[in-house]
């Protein structure tokens, strides 16, 4: 198996990682459509390599593409949520902590950026602008760098 620049990162970072066989393109295809999004380049590729990151506590660090779909259709359509919360459809939601806040990408000026969303305040702040620098924070800092 060829050993892509993503899972060497991921490995290099954290050698404990769960990574799974990679992503098909039929999978990323529905993805996009069903979340009406484009696939941010670096997400995309990512999951072309490993179809998620978890790590060795079980955690979500980059969901499946499948879980892509699933739990950001799920947050959409929720009726509590649409009630309590601003809007989900200009986000992806792609990880997420053990400690409850969960990681989207957005559309900022810039560019795509990484937020944190915190379900108890509806906060959603900008930490980081690219999936190189989440994982490492992920990986090397803990549950808690985002604070």
């Amino acid at each position: 198996m060829i050993v892509g620049v993503w899972r060497e990162l991921i490995l290099e970072l954290y050698p404990e990682a769960d990574l799974r066989d990679p992503a098909d393109e039929t999978a990323l295809a529905e993805v996009e459509k069903r979340l009406m999004l484009p696939l941010p380049f670096e997400l995309a590729s990512l999951l072309r390599e490993t179809d998620g990151v978890v790590n060795e506590y079980g955690d979500a660090v980059v969901w499946s593409a499948q879980r892509l779909v699933e739990d950001n259709l799920a947050m959409r359509g929720e009726p509590d949520y649409v009630e309590l919360y601003a809007p989900f459809d200009e986000m992806i939601f792609f990880g997420d902590s053990d400690m409850g806040p969960q990681f989207a990408y957005v559309h900022t000026d810039y560019g795509p950026g990484v937020v944190v969303w915190d379900h108890e305040t509806d906060r959603r702040r900008l930490v980081v602008v690219s999936l190189r620098d989440y994982l490492a924070r992920c990986l090397l800092q803990g549950n808690a760098w985002f604070r």
